[in-house]
């Protein structure tokens, strides 16, 4: 556990070994969760990559492109109302 000081307008600096394990740089945008009083803090990759695995469940790798089938279905769809 490390330990940190707030400064003046409620500044916390990052330590440099979570910023690391994280890969975050200078000019970096960290998001912060409220979970139970604790605040949780990640990155846009990291969240995006947790919701790539969870979307995975339900859509395995490999599986046809859900927004391909949309897309095909739509162009159906308005060939099929020029004809009508």
């Amino acid at each position: 556990m490390l330990q940190m000081k707030m400064s003046e307008g409620g500044r916390v600096v990052i330590p440099a070994e979570i910023r690391h394990s994280m890969g975050l740089k200078e000019g970096d945008t960290v998001l912060f969760d409220l979970r139970d009083g604790e605040a949780v803090l990640t990155t846009r990759k990291a969240r995006l990559a947790r919701a790539r695995a969870m979307f995975r469940q339900y859509v395995p790798e490999g599986s046809p492109s859900l927004a391909d089938e949309l897309i095909a279905e739509r162009r159906a769809e308005a060939v099929r109302e020029e004809s009508a």
